[in-house]
């Protein structure tokens, strides 16, 4: 990103290989929209690029992104709640690989009913809490990570995550007991 702040444009597409799928599904995993996902990601590498020589180097590269990414996301979600419209793309039973849309071994299993339940579960869970369970369960971030992206503190980020997976935890129980 400093090269690319610094005017290497080039770098741009190393940061988009190296970003494009964990930034896909973060995306995919907040929206569960193919198009508004490829629409995001690319929206979001636009505004990096755009902003580059705002950046500085205070923070890690992967909280400066996904803080676009997020933010963008806002935008969208506000945007489809005032313009509520039928989707081309429905809610994919599926799941999806960024990398690949050929069905693979992980989408034939998530044809399962306990793992549609799962995504359900999720999906229904306030976007903050969604947000930080996907970044902690599906990007790896640590608390710290999740802080910065949030732009709070860790125990806050922390307390976001466990709330997550005590509603989790409330909506998945029918599917325990069974």
């Amino acid at each position: 990103m400093q090269r690319l702040s610094g005017g290497d444009d080039l770098a741009l597409n190393e940061i988009m290989t190296r970003w494009q799928d964990k930034l896909t599904s973060f995306l995919w995993h907040m929206t569960h929209d193919h198009a508004a996902t490829r629409d995001l990601v690319q929206e979001s590498f636009v505004r990096l690029y755009m902003h580059r020589q705002r950046y500085r180097p205070h923070a890690p590269f992967s909280a400066y992104l996904f803080r676009i990414a997020r933010n963008l996301l806002s935008n969208h979600i506000r945007w489809q709640s005032r313009h509520p419209a039928e989707s081309l793309q429905t809610l994919s039973e599926t799941g999806f690989d960024p990398s690949s849309e050929d069905p693979t071994p992980d989408q034939a299993m998530e044809e399962d009913e306990t793992a549609r339940e799962v995504r359900r579960a999720i999906a229904s869970l306030p976007e903050d809490l969604r947000e930080a369970l996907v970044l902690f369960t599906y990007q790896g971030m640590t608390y710290r990570q999740m802080a910065e992206v949030f732009d709070c503190s860790e125990k806050a980020a922390e307390t976001r995550l466990y709330r997550a997976r005590q509603l989790l935890k409330e909506k998945l129980a029918p599917l325990v007991r069974e």
